[in-house]
């Protein structure tokens, strides 16, 4: 049954720099890289080398662990640079794009008559899989495996976040494909959640096949972790599956059309972008094809992503495989003396620690200054604040640093990821890494329990 939730606690950072809803059809970049470091747990295998040809849809490497999932090229051309990190970690695999592109094609299967072990083949075949992530961990779903149910959030509430309805709005059919097809993987329900403080697109509204969920809070209501908590909990031993609308759409495309066709909208902003619009790229574009005469100065940081839970990417780098966003915000490399001693008229404050708490629909123009150094990590219950979730967070990372598998377990950890505590490390007066924190303790209890 299709479920209305208000949440009541979260933060919404009110930054300058927001895109404007218009269109931009990109030029073919030059370059497009594959990054192994965007799939966590993941260790690859190459299986191309320097001086391939490839095409649209051609396998560059494989799962060591899981050699049926495919990580495949986004444009045609030929596999220019490897570029490996420490002890020979592969970082990106990067390919000089044709000036045309040229896909792979693959059998073509109707959806309606297929198995869900055909349609797993299929996706697993074309690197389509790889768009699907298992909760809890966060990492990209087994394929042995059945969910109790999969999730699609349809908004996003973090800082600058493009807006779903407007990228989804000419879609609808190759939504309604995706959604399909995922069913036949599934023995339990779609949950399509939307942003129940505005009425629901059409786009969402006559969809099949999906339970329609309304959501209604400040973020981060927008993240599938906070509407799993409270539509479909997960427990230890449970499996959900989560999915982006865009990668939706991505699957349908294929099977209308038997090819990967990488196409995304990605919303270009932040304070420092002088034209901050919405546009059409491919995954693993260069930005900067998008950046190049369109950043104002010269001290920037590029983020793959939001603010909160975004990469921090060189002008030429990379999009990041699951990102539809990319910031560019003003460097904090500098100190200001006295800071926290001045009305801090022109600074966000989660809390009324400056006289701009009296200017509520003020918007800010942040930098990337952590203001403050580490400190001792004391309770505060800010954390529980901005977590509209049924757990302590303070407790579950305290548990984390203790490697207390059990205390985690106990204090919800299967139902979080980083981006689900991100504002517990924006609001933290010691100055935690709690996403990092998170992260090591997630490793350590899926080591320790598979």
């Amino acid at each position: 049954m299709a479920k209305s939730i208000t949440l009541n606690k979260g933060l919404n950072i009110r930054l300058d720099g927001e895109a404007e809803k218009i269109f931009i059809k990109t030029e073919i970049s030059d370059k497009y890289a594959v990054k192994p470091t965007d799939f966590i747990g993941l260790t690859p295998k190459l299986l191309v080398k320097e001086g391939d040809e490839v095409k649209a849809g051609s396998p560059l490497f494989i799962d060591k662990y899981n050699p049926e999932i495919n990580f495949v090229s986004p444009v045609s051309g030929k596999v220019s640079e490897i570029k490996r990190g420490e002890r020979r970690r592969i970082l990106e695999v990067i390919i000089d794009a044709s000036k045309e592109i040229v896909y792979n094609n693959f059998e073509k299967i109707d959806i309606e008559k297929a198995s869900a072990q055909e349609i797993k083949t299929q996706l697993l075949k074309a690197g389509l899989w790889t768009f699907i992530i298992q909760r809890p961990y966060g990492i990209i779903a087994n394929p042995a495996h059945t969910p109790k149910s999969i999730f699609i959030s349809a908004f996003d509430t973090a800082p600058l976040a493009p807006d779903v309805d407007f990228v989804m709005q000419d879609d609808e059919e190759f939504l309604q494909k995706g959604i399909n097809a995922l069913k036949k993987l599934t023995n339990g329900v779609i949950n399509l959640n939307v942003n129940g403080n505005y009425n629901v697109s059409k786009v969402f509204t006559h969809l099949k096949n999906v339970e329609l969920n309304k959501i209604e809070g400040i973020h981060p209501a927008g993240n599938v972790g906070i509407q799993i908590h409270h539509i479909d909990p997960i427990n230890k031993g449970e499996v959900v599956w989560v999915i982006n609308p865009q990668d939706v759409v991505a699957i349908g495309r294929f099977f209308e059309k038997r090819i990967f066709d990488a196409h995304r909208i990605i919303a270009l902003t932040g304070s420092e972008v002088i034209h901050r619009k919405y546009y059409k790229t491919i995954i693993g574009s260069s930005v900067k094809t998008i950046l190049k005469d369109n950043v104002s100065g010269n001290n920037f940081r590029v983020i793959s992503g939001n603010v909160l839970t975004g990469k921090k990417i060189d002008f030429e780098g990379f999009i990041g495989f699951y990102d539809t966003q990319v910031t560019v915000i003003p460097e904090g490399n500098h100190f200001e003396f006295l800071g926290w001693g001045m009305p801090g008229l022109n600074k966000f404050s989660a809390s009324k620690t400056f006289f701009s708490w009296m200017m509520p629909s003020k918007k800010y123009k942040l930098d990337t200054n952590i203001n403050g150094g580490h400190r001792a990590f004391v309770m505060t219950n800010q954390y529980e604040k901005v977590v509209p979730m049924d757990i302590y967070p303070q407790y579950l990372l305290k548990a984390i640093l203790a490697e207390d598998i059990d205390k985690m377990e106990q204090l919800g950890i299967y139902e979080v990821i980083e981006e689900d505590l991100a504002l517990c490390e924006f609001v933290c007066t010691s100055k935690i890494d709690v996403q990092e924190i998170l992260r090591k303790g997630l490793d350590l209890v899926r080591k320790e329990m598979s």
